[in-house]
């Protein structure tokens, strides 16, 4: 089943359930599927990897949003937005662990020869393409700037 039937079928259950939150995500995935599929190029179907980048754009959205909110001490703002990304998680792939992240890391910077920061672009490159939507572009990047100074 395609992200977006799957997202058809989510939106109708939490319609009958009157779950807001819920709801509202679905929609906003709704919305930038067909919001990518309506630019210039577009195919009919969207690519599996283009579908998780765009999900993770979503979390990462609502993550940043949560995170200004909870600066400015406001928990209230900050609630739905924690709620949504957890709706649009379940989209994901399963993510990965720190440790399971790590040992990639390291695989492909003993396979690359990367000695140092010079190389952090091309080592967050393959690192990303490897994991595939498995990891936060967050978290490699600290990984990766760790184990190469």
């Amino acid at each position: 089943m395609s992200l977006q039937n799957q997202v058809m079928e989510e939106i109708k259950a939490a319609m009958k359930a009157k779950d807001s939150i819920t709801l509202e995500s679905l929609r906003a995935i709704k919305s930038a599927l067909l919001l990518a599929q309506s630019e210039k190029g577009a195919g009919d179907e969207m690519p599996a990897a283009d579908e998780i980048k765009l999900i993770q754009k979503l979390v990462k959205q609502r993550k940043d949003s949560a995170a200004i909110f909870m600066e400015q001490g406001r928990e209230d703002l900050a609630e739905p937005e924690l709620a949504q990304v957890a709706v649009i998680e379940k989209f994901l792939p399963a993510q990965l662990s720190v440790d399971e992240i790590e040992k990639v890391v390291i695989q492909i910077i003993k396979t690359t020869g990367a000695s140092g920061m010079k190389d952090m672009g091309k080592v967050m490159g393959m690192v990303s393409k490897q994991l595939g939507g498995q990891a936060d572009g967050k978290t490699i990047s600290g990984i990766v700037r760790t184990k190469l100074t």
